[in-house]
């Protein structure tokens, strides 16, 4: 079963997933959200990077617990773009030092449950560190309000050059993208609140509800009525 619960790390989401069948088509799936997990599984730790289409877990009978950066958090406590790890999952220890990683990994298996020791982990890295660059939180916040690009670069007073280089580094892709990407979420979560799908569509920023439907189908790998469950 997944639980997932606020961090203690602003913006951050702790979760945990148990083995289960998935209840129903899509269960299995890890949509685009412009995050970045640190992961636990089974004793090791992993890195999810940002992905641009859905990530399929079903069939996976493993326990796992992950720590869910706010877009744009996670490069600064890898030490890591997030373009390097664009729709890839992959072993802490091929980003940083194997005994360094042996040490952390050690910490978190010794914690009373996985998910407490990632967030203990990655509050004292990210206190090192230091907060990632405000603008890329104003970024998410006016992309996700359905601000298009060009005018959230001109309330940032970024040019569009600079603009692509900070998304790539930060959030894996370009602005265009990461904009599809939370149009995408602001869609599921007003389908998921019963919003009829035609109203769906107009509210997050599509053309019609056959624009949202592609954007769906494409992101996702299913259609919208099947990802909600046949709702």
């Amino acid at each position: 079963m997944y639980v997932e619960r606020a961090s203690r790390l602003g913006g951050a989401v702790v979760w945990t997933d148990s083995p289960s069948r998935p209840s129903r088509p899509g269960a299995g799936r890890v949509l685009p959200d412009g995050c970045m997990d640190l992961l636990w599984n089974e004793g090791r730790l992993m890195v999810a990077g940002p992905d641009t289409r859905a990530y399929v877990t079903e069939g996976a009978s493993d326990r796992w617990a992950g720590l869910r950066f706010f877009p744009g958090q996670a490069p600064g406590f890898l030490g890591v773009p997030a373009h390097e790890l664009r729709d890839r999952r992959v072993d802490l220890a091929e980003l940083w030092s194997p005994a360094v990683v042996r040490r952390l990994t050690a910490r978190v298996n010794a914690a009373h449950d996985p998910a407490s020791g990632l967030e203990e982990v990655v509050l004292e890295r990210a206190a090192e560190v230091g907060p990632p660059d405000p603008v890329l939180r104003q970024l998410v916040g006016a992309l996700g309000a359905g601000r298009s690009v060009a005018a959230t670069a001109d309330e940032l007073g970024l040019g569009a050059r600079q603009l692509h280089r900070k998304s790539l580094a930060a959030f894996g892709y370009g602005p265009k993208t990461l904009a599809r990407v939370l149009r995408l979420q602001r869609a599921l979560a007003l389908a998921r609140d019963g919003v009829p799908f035609a109203e769906t569509a107009a509210r997050a920023g599509y053309a019609d509800q056959a624009h949202l439907a592609r954007d769906v189908r494409d992101l996702a790998g299913l259609p919208l009525g099947e990802l909600l469950g046949g709702r």
